[in-house]
C-alpha cells in the first residue's frame, strides 16, 4: 500500500502536466471524496472541476509541509501553497489540513482552513474557485 500526501497530491494535481486531473484524483482520492474548504463542501465531482479551474489559472507553483500528522486513518499537515498565476500575479496561501485516509493510502475525506497571506481580495476564493 501506498500512503499520498498533501504534497504529492497537490503537486501531481496542479503542476505535473504529464497527468490529466483525473489521473491524479484517482491516484490520490477515493471515488467517494469529500473536502470542506473554509466551510464549504464538495463530492469529488466538484473538487475535480475545482482543480481543472485552477490549471487554468495556475501557471507555476510550490507546496511547502511545514508540520504533517499521521496516525492510523487520520492525517493531518500544515502547509503553504505558492502560485504564480497565468497572469503572473503570485498568491501564497497557508492551508490547515485534517483529512481520513482511505485503507488503500488514498484520501477519503479532507477538512481544511486557509489563510491568504499573499494576493489580492480577488484571490481569496482560491482555494474553492470553480
Amino acid at each position: 500500500m501506498h500512503r499520498t500526501d498533501i504534497h504529492t497530491a497537490l503537486t501531481d494535481l496542479l503542476f505535473n502536466p504529464a497527468l490529466t486531473v483525473e489521473q491524479a484524483t484517482e491516484r490520490h482520492f477515493t471515488p467517494d471524496f469529500r473536502q470542506r474548504t473554509d466551510g464549504e463542501w464538495a463530492d469529488r465531482a466538484g473538487f475535480v472541476d475545482h482543480i481543472e479551474h485552477l490549471r487554468t489559472v495556475v501557471a507555476a507553483g510550490s507546496v511547502q509541509v511545514h508540520d504533517e500528522l499521521c496516525d492510523g486513518a487520520t492525517y493531518a499537515d500544515r502547509h503553504t501553497v505558492e502560485v504564480t498565476k497565468q497572469d503572473g500575479d503570485t498568491v501564497r496561501m497557508e492551508v490547515y489540513v485534517f483529512a481520513e485516509m482511505a485503507p488503500d493510502g488514498r484520501f477519503n475525506r479532507i477538512e481544511e482552513t486557509t489563510l491568504m497571506l499573499q494576493g489580492t481580495a480577488a484571490d481569496r476564493g482560491l482555494g474553492s474557485a470553480r
